[in-house]
């Protein structure tokens, strides 16, 4: 059956203030029961205390994080360079998935260079396939540009058959599409959803002030940056359906995720999209 979980990025904070055992203390108090582990430093310390999470509290490693390539002030290990280390933590947490959580940014405007991405993502996975391991891309908005009429999303998952897809809800429909069309589109290669809602927020007072005094290119910067991240149920995306859809579409991991907090702590923010789930009929998945 399929689980809600929680995007690990968000507690990143909280790993650094007070480690990974206590942070997913406070995950499974609120009522989730696995993490997706992203942006947080794959140390021996914050290995073995996700290890004792997993034992102690039945925390569900859903899928560690990694890039293609190591990033400049990147938290996660690369596949190229770091795959042994990569598999063994897998193991140890028994996880049997890895996801890359963007392209480079280099990648995303030249198809040559995107064709290149899929190319070395494909064998990254057929070395990982090795180990019992599978790897997954997730999209942001970016990967709705075209090429020659094509999305670029279409265009990975075509070149790399071997990638599966964590699809997020958001950015499905930051980038002009039906997030639960998209789902339903690739049926059966998406183990992992990103439950994360979409939110139209109010133009702030500064804007209007700004305006007044005759600086419209200000008021327009504020207009056109109203859409918002927003705990599940609290913005404009129908989950009463994207849920049943993903579930259906064979996704073994629904994991809430939140980018920006606008203010809210964590916890708050997971509160909210956990009591919201429940109440639109989800208490089962969790």
């Amino acid at each position: 059956m399929a689980k809600i979980g929680v995007q690990a990025m968000m507690l990143r904070e909280s790993v650094a203030e007070i480690g990974a055992f206590e942070t997913l203390r406070r995950v499974r108090e609120i009522g989730y029961g696995a993490i997706e582990v992203s942006q947080i430093p794959m140390t021996e310390d914050n290995v073995a205390q996700l290890e004792k999470a997993r034992d102690e509290l039945g925390i569900e490693i859903a899928a560690l994080s990694a890039g293609l390539t190591p990033q400049p002030g990147g938290a996660n290990d690369a596949l190229e360079g770091d795959l042994e280390k990569i598999v063994a933590d897998c193991r140890r947490l028994g996880s049997e998935m890895v996801r890359i959580g963007m392209l480079p940014f280099d990648c995303m405007t030249e198809l040559d260079k995107v064709l290149d991405f899929c190319d070395r993502a494909e064998a990254a996975a057929a070395r990982l396939q090795e180990s019992g391991i599978r790897l997954y891309y997730h999209n942001h908005h970016i990967e709705f540009l075209k090429f020659d009429g094509r999305f670029m999303l279409d265009v990975i998952a075509d070149r790399a058959p071997n990638v599966g897809l964590e699809l997020d809800v958001h950015w499905l429909q930051r980038g002009g599409v039906n997030p639960v069309a998209v789902i339903q589109q690739y049926a059966g290669r998406v183990r992992m959803v990103h439950l994360k809602d979409y939110r139209i927020g109010e133009i702030r007072p500064a804007a209007f002030e700004a305006l007044a005094a005759g600086d419209r290119a200000a008021f327009m910067r504020e207009f056109s940056e109203v859409v918002q991240f927003a705990e599940v149920g609290e913005g404009n995306l129908d989950f009463p359906s994207i849920v049943p859809v993903a579930v259906a579409s064979g996704a073994e991991f629904l994991l809430v995720e939140q980018d920006l907090l606008y203010g809210r702590t964590v916890w708050e923010a997971l509160q909210t999209s956990h009591d919201n789930l429940v109440a639109m009929g989800f208490s089962d998945l969790f």
